[in-house]
């Protein structure tokens, strides 16, 4: 069963580039003051599925936005949306999303590291609709995530829409 991210499994497996710009965003985020929350390929590889990934993804808080006139948003001044040659997304909550800015109250850590909690790592990849991020959703079962817990969150959390595609990727892991 998995429980706690480990970033320990990436090495090794992605380019020590991306584990480095990992390192100094999230450091710049900290002094920045921004909330911020693993995502993304990394995430799923600290939960135990390690692939190559091009790039690192944070969820963030919102107060790692400015909002302009006519609805333009952007990250703040001194957001690191790149380190070195390697790009950092910024991911945010949508206002029905509540729960999604909530977890950054309460992250994992591996080295130091804000990592998004499981639930809030499949929602993100259940949103996507990209195949592979529905087969990152199905290596994390074979790699032994609690599917009762995440089904659960959804249940309360996600659309009708979302929390069905998640039992059709856990009945296809079971097949």
């Amino acid at each position: 069963m998995i429980q706690d991210p480990d970033l320990s499994h990436l090495e090794g497996v992605v380019s020590t580039r991306i584990l480095n710009a990992m390192r100094v965003a999230s450091a710049q985020l900290t002094e920045l003051g921004i909330r911020h929350a693993l995502v993304g390929g990394l995430a799923v590889g600290a939960y135990g599925f390690v692939r190559a990934t091009k790039d690192v993804d944070f969820l963030i808080g919102d107060e790692g936005f400015e909002h302009f006139k006519l609805g333009l948003v952007a990250t703040v001044k001194g957001f690191p949306s790149r380190v070195a040659d390697v790009a950092v997304d910024a991911l945010s909550s949508l206002p029905e999303e509540r729960h999604l800015e909530k977890s950054l109250n309460r992250p994992s850590f591996s080295e130091g590291i804000p990592v998004a909690p499981i639930e809030i790592l499949v929602y993100l990849k259940l949103k996507s609709p990209r195949p592979k991020d529905s087969l990152d959703i199905l290596e994390l079962i074979n790699a032994g995530m609690d599917t009762q817990f995440v089904a659960e969150y959804l249940k309360k959390n996600a659309s009708d829409v979302l929390y069905r595609k998640f039992l059709k990727i856990v009945a296809q892991s079971a097949e």
